[in-house]
């Protein structure tokens, strides 16, 4: 192609390839295109409370307000440095997002996250009364420690790289663990986690199998952040959901970003999803929102609808109440442990997106828990574990209540893989 294009040149006049004039009113607009182009994308960290802003550091509070803080773009450059063409001629991987993501340079090392699966799953949605076509299944069972937390630690891991540490870290309910120990390992950093004391032996095996250190803890998964938050002071470890949580949210933007691109550069018209802090929820919902700033999809009304298991389910009883405030959970009593956050970080915001979009926050008994994975197994040939069961039993009972119609299409988060949840006490 290159020489045609040579010789065909050849052949024009010289003045023929001068440059066009440029249109009246188009210098400025032609200026401020390639000074987008070269642009930093990424403006810094803010508060999602008080709008404060601060520079990019592994930090995650405000200082002002104490309120949590996130990433900012300059989301002029990133639409001028971003296209469909550029996206689709990348590897598989979140990195195919770089623009998207709160990084310079894509990482030469780490594991092969993302670009799961987006299943279409008929006979699920025959059982369920929606239509053909109608229902997929976006499969995160399939990354490298078999969940979606492989998406929020990669980025992280990119970061604390950047920032120069060299221990990675990180409190957990069980999938985490296992994902910052791969990470770590894959970029040639120690890892050390802490989990709850009576966690899943196979989660406990799975991070261990790493190399890291875990070291588990008595309590809940709060006791155990409010420890985590004491350690990365006084260690300087890179904590993924503490000090670096502001980056380590936004790979879940990640799933947004694929969903959009496998429904052939669209957006569903529901997205159902697990609530545990309520960080995947709302930054899925960032994600397609970015996907239209940077005029890669149409903009659209999506409604969130949220599944939580009824014995840590604050978030829904704030909800099915009608009220702002959000009462913690003390001691959650649920099959479901990763998703038993008493005081989830982002659920008021969660909570927002849900009545925002016209969605809802399911409460999900753990018998429907049980029943779902069963039922998702059977049907589609994907074996969840026990949050995937809560999104798919939260779906069921919003196609029941009609929040869902026949017609919508219907996107639903599978984000762990069963196999490490084995006990046979809920699936037989």
């Amino acid at each position: 192609m290159t020489t045609e294009t040579t010789t065909t040149a050849a052949r024009i006049p010289a003045r023929s390839m001068m440059a066009a004039p440029v249109p009246a009113g188009r210098e400025l607009d032609a200026g401020l295109e390639l000074d987008a182009l070269r642009r930093p994308r990424i403006l810094g960290l803010r508060c999602r409370n008080c709008q404060r802003p601060e520079s990019i550091g592994p930090s995650f509070v405000c200082p002002a307000c104490f309120g949590p803080l996130e990433v900012v773009y300059d989301r002029e450059a990133v639409r001028a440095q971003v296209s469909r063409a550029k996206i689709e001629a990348r590897a598989p991987g979140i990195w195919r997002y770089l623009e998207l993501l709160p990084v310079d340079e894509a990482p030469t090392r780490g594991l092969a996250v993302g670009s799961t699966p987006l299943l279409r799953a008929d006979r699920l949605a025959r059982e369920l009364g929606l239509g053909p076509g109608q229902l997929h299944l976006k499969d995160d069972t399939r990354n490298p420690t078999l969940s979606f937390k492989d998406r929020v630690v990669a980025v992280a891991a990119a970061r604390a790289v950047v920032f120069g540490f060299d221990t990675l870290a990180c409190a957990s309910t069980g999938n985490l663990a296992g994902a910052t120990a791969a990470a770590a390992a894959a970029l040639g950093l120690r890892a050390v986690v802490f989990v709850p004391a009576d966690l899943e032996p196979a989660k406990i095996d799975h991070a261990l199998s790493y190399g890291a250190t875990v070291v588990p803890v008595e309590g809940t998964y709060d006791d155990i952040n409010r420890l985590s938050l004491e350690i990365a002071d006084e260690e300087g470890w890179a904590f993924v959901n503490v000090n670096l949580r502001p980056f380590y949210s936004e790979g879940s933007k990640t799933l947004a970003f694929e969903v959009a691109e496998q429904l052939g550069w669209r957006l569903p018209d529901v997205l159902v999803g697990p609530i545990a802090s309520g960080s995947l929820f709302t930054k899925v919902a960032r994600g397609f929102d970015e996907r239209v700033a940077a005029g890669l999809v149409e903009d659209k009304p999506v409604r969130f609808i949220g599944a939580q298991a009824a014995g840590c389910s604050p978030v829904a009883q704030a909800f099915a109440e009608g009220v702002d405030e959000i009462r913690p959970v003390r001691a959650p009593d649920t099959i479901v442990r990763s998703l038993a956050i008493g005081s989830p970080a982002d659920g008021r915001y969660a909570l927002a997106l849900a009545r925002r979009t016209g969605g809802s926050i399911e409460s999900v008994p753990d018998e429907a828990t049980a029943a779902s994975i069963r039922r998702l197994g059977r049907t589609e040939g994907v074996f969840a574990e026990t949050a995937g069961g809560v999104t798919v039993a939260g779906l069921e009972q919003a196609v029941r209540r009609r929040l869902i119609g026949p017609d919508d299409e219907v996107v639903a988060l599978i984000t762990g893989n069963g196999v490490k949840t084995p006990d046979a006490k809920w699936f037989g």
